[in-house]
């Protein structure tokens, strides 16, 4: 059993409380095409979806064409939306800078997230995090998004070339939210510790583990339960 050598992270509903934002963002711009979304709706079937993902399922689930320009369009839109409501909410999750800077000082850490390179970065950035991290993988990185393993396989192959080219997939902690996000990493061979912020702990019973928040979870823990001979 390989030991704990690095940390991927998902960022919205883990680093940063941001789906609310999301869904607001996506729900204004749908609503401007004549679509209604819920936020039940939202957060039961288009979590862990990146933007395009959630633009396609809405326009298939509602019969509305689907062209390469108008996504375009509605993604520029609803990225617009959203950015400029992060910039009037604090939107870090407690517990979350310290858990970062713990595991930061111990192992490598990425990044592998559905959400713009440019939305992360400047969040990153307000709370003094983005040094920690050494690899970003964002929506713009994927062909395949989450549940495809994608996102994590590049976040893998890039701390390889940054920090250790024996970096093996089960050697890695992936801190994630979502199902489709559960699901991708556990595909890429890793072992995930799933946070109970926008689902119950009972829907996250895929992952390794599970705890309801951030705020009290430490590495020690963690390496206890997850790689107890470590």
């Amino acid at each position: 059993m390989n030991q704990l050598r690095a940390l991927i992270f998902d960022f919205d509903g883990v680093i940063a409380d941001t789906e609310p934002l999301h869904f607001s963002g996506l729900q204004k711009t749908l609503r401007e095409i004549g679509i209604d979304l819920t936020e039940s709706d939202y957060f039961a079937n288009y979590l862990g979806y990146d933007d395009r993902g959630c633009f396609l399922a809405a326009l298939t689930a509602h019969d509305r064409p689907i062209d390469p320009a108008t996504l375009k369009q509605l993604m520029e839109r609803k990225a617009d939306a959203y950015l400029e409501s992060v910039k009037d909410h604090a939107v870090i999750f407690p517990g979350i800078a310290d858990l970062v800077r713990e595991a930061a000082a111990r192992y490598p850490l990425a990044i592998a997230s559905g959400a713009l390179r440019h939305e992360i970065e400047y969040i990153l950035e307000q709370a003094e995090l983005r040094k920690e991290f050494s690899h970003i993988t964002s929506a713009e990185d994927v062909t395949r998004g989450k549940p495809d393993p994608q996102p994590f396989l590049l976040a893998l192959e890039a701390l390889r070339r940054l920090h250790d080219p024996t970096l093996a997939p089960d050697a890695c902690l992936v801190i994630e939210d979502s199902l489709p996000g559960i699901r991708g990493a556990k595909a890429a061979g890793m072992k995930v510790l799933a946070v109970a912020n926008t689902h119950t702990l009972q829907d996250l019973h895929e992952a390794d583990a599970a705890a309801p928040n951030l705020d009290q979870v430490h590495l020690s823990d963690l390496l206890a339960r997850l790689w107890p001979r470590q």
